[in-house]
């Protein structure tokens, strides 16, 4: 998915050339075609090739993908989650600690 944002629409051969290990040609197709069933993907046929894109955009698919992440691994709690991503080794610098101080501030003004 990451390659498709970066790169666009991409036939399969396309994604082969931006994975940095790329399994094989029948591989790619296949997880490209699961991708699609699943309604991340989306194809149309140029010629005899089919040119993949994704669905939702970035913004969209990063917190789909994020609210599962934290509904499966963290029982649905963001502060497992947060506290988990800052006590694992996560590097947070001083600059991104105040914005994420500034964020929980604005979180609890608008729970009040």
């Amino acid at each position: 998915m990451d390659g498709l944002y970066q790169h666009g629409p991409s036939t399969v051969t396309e994604v082969l050339a931006f994975l940095a290990d790329p399994p094989s040609y029948s591989a790619v197709r296949a997880l490209l075609r699961t991708m699609e069933e699943k309604g991340l993907l989306l194809h149309s046929q140029e010629g005899a090739r089919y040119v993949y894109a994704p669905v939702a955009d970035r913004r969209s698919a990063s917190r789909s993908a994020l609210r599962q992440l934290v509904l499966t691994y963290f029982d649905g709690s963001v502060e497992a989650t947060v506290a988990a991503l800052l006590r694992d080794g996560g590097r947070v610098l001083p600059d991104e600690l105040e914005r994420l101080a500034r964020l929980i501030d604005a979180a609890r003004r608008a729970a009040q």
